[in-house]
């Protein structure tokens, strides 16, 4: 076989000027200088790719709060042990946030958060000791408690949170539980028998646990089924919350509950499998719209607060 050359000589083109473009100088961002306000800074953001996702996300929840609509947040673990819980107590306390679900390290860490200011322990030096996850007050307090509040019909979040609440414990004002029972701000538990360092202890009851989640599956699925012109955010839960999202919105659906024109946000540092499918692409597929925002919650969480409180006001 023998290749002639192909000479560009006849190429078709066209003026750079009348071409649609995806990035215009408009929607730049803008040098910040000190003394500038928040709202300053703000403003200072690029109309592109994440930060004008950032902002577009940021209306949704504004626009949803002033119409009365729900939004919920579920978030795992790691949302507690980089400090966010002031943030997200502070947005319960305004009416922004109506609900919140919870994977069950979350207990653990709010737990040991509101009783002894502090939580994280190191697994690396404590697995090969058999220590990891022997803290005698975090088994026993918790599981005593989820019996207790199960017995008085409770699912496993407002029983966690009554407890709290009602203790003397130094920090519980920096517990999310408590803050949910206190404010009457539905938080709910979905656990995983198994995952947890409090069901390794005694004192752990496989049906109080388990009816105590159920109850709370079911809270949930009330939350979902309110979601209509709402947002819901999944925040630092690769796997539990959603499946637990998805589960709770076909139940919901199935059921008659209209649940189609909602915003769903999936924000990690990493992006991965499930949530990008069963919170950001499946639940908005014929209707609203699904958000992906990449990053580490310590930052991105306060910026997305901060932001709403600055659009309210």
């Amino acid at each position: 076989m023998k290749f002639k050359p192909i000479s560009s000589s006849k190429l078709k083109t066209y003026s750079l000027k009348n071409r649609k473009s995806k990035v215009s100088v408009n929607d730049f961002a803008k040098p910040f200088h000190k003394g500038k306000t928040f709202e300053d800074f703000l403003n200072s953001l690029p109309n592109i790719l994440a930060a004008e996702n950032l902002k577009e996300i940021a209306s949704s929840i504004v626009t949803a709060h002033k119409k009365n609509k729900t939004v919920a947040v579920g978030i795992g673990g790691h949302v507690i042990k980089v400090g966010l819980s002031p943030v997200v107590i502070d947005l319960m306390e305004q009416g922004i946030i109506n609900a919140v679900a919870m994977n069950g390290a979350c207990i653990v860490h709010d737990f040991e958060i509101a009783y002894a200011g502090k939580t994280s322990e190191d697994v690396d030096a404590e697995i090969d000791k058999g220590e990891f996850g022997m803290a005698e007050e975090t088994g026993r307090l918790l599981n005593n408690a989820i019996k207790s509040g199960v017995k008085k019909g409770w699912g496993i979040g407002k029983s966690v949170g009554e407890m709290i609440n009602n203790s003397k414990y130094l920090y519980r004002d920096l517990s999310i539980l408590a803050a949910g029972a206190r404010l009457g701000v539905p938080v709910t538990v979905h656990v995983a028998i198994g995952t947890d360092i409090i069901h390794i202890h005694p004192q752990m009851g496989g049906r109080a646990t388990g009816e105590g989640s159920l109850r709370d599956f079911k809270l949930f699925a009330g939350v979902a089924a309110n979601l209509e012109g709402g947002v819901y955010l999944n925040i630092g839960s690769a796997v539990l919350l959603p499946e637990v999202f998805l589960k709770a919105l076909t139940l919901v659906r199935n059921l008659g509950y209209k649940v189609k024109n909602f915003t769903t946000v999936n924000m990690d540092f990493i992006q991965h499998y499930r949530p990008l499918t069963n919170v950001v692409r499946r639940p908005t597929k014929e209707g609203g719209r699904g958000y992906t925002l990449t990053g580490h919650h310590e930052i991105m969480v306060p910026l997305l607060a901060g932001m709403i409180k600055e659009r309210l006001g």
